[in-house]
């Protein structure tokens, strides 16, 4: 397989956010592999920043709903674990310290809390997706 064919496959699993591909061309395999966290500040960079009228007009609309937003970037996990029950979902109750979404961030879990009593309108992101600084998380209901 010639290196021009090889850069084409991993141009590819950039465009199609794929973390791993295989190939066969006349009896010869490829197989390409990258890991996730090697994706992550690629693409941070190319996600819009939300811009500043948007944000006002969103906490204007309605002033008893709030956002939860990330404190970072990383990946969104709504459990503990896979095949368990989401922390929270839309229509729950929390109370002050409840923990709302896990944050994986270099190797690292990071617990996002809730920081005070409310009900969760709306789960805004959803399970493995990465997120930037400042995305919307939950639309939260204050008690």
């Amino acid at each position: 397989m010639e290196d021009i064919d090889i850069r084409k496959y991993a141009g590819l699993m950039r465009e199609l956010d794929l973390t791993g591909l295989e190939v066969t061309e006349n009896g010869a395999t490829l197989r390409l592999e990258r890991s996730f966290a090697a994706a992550v500040p690629a693409m941070a960079p190319v996600s819009p920043v939300r811009p500043p009228q948007a944000e006002s007009a969103a906490t204007v609309s309605n002033d008893s709903v709030t956002e939860i937003r990330s404190p970072m970037v990383g990946v969104f996990y709504s459990s503990p674990k896979d095949n368990e029950p989401p922390f929270v979902k839309a229509g729950d109750a929390v109370r002050k310290g409840d923990v709302l979404c896990i944050i994986e961030a270099m190797k690292l879990m990071n617990e996002i809390t809730a920081e005070c009593d409310g009900v969760i309108e709306e789960v805004c992101v959803g399970d493995n997706q990465v997120v930037d600084f400042d995305h919307i998380l939950f639309r939260f209901r204050r008690a």
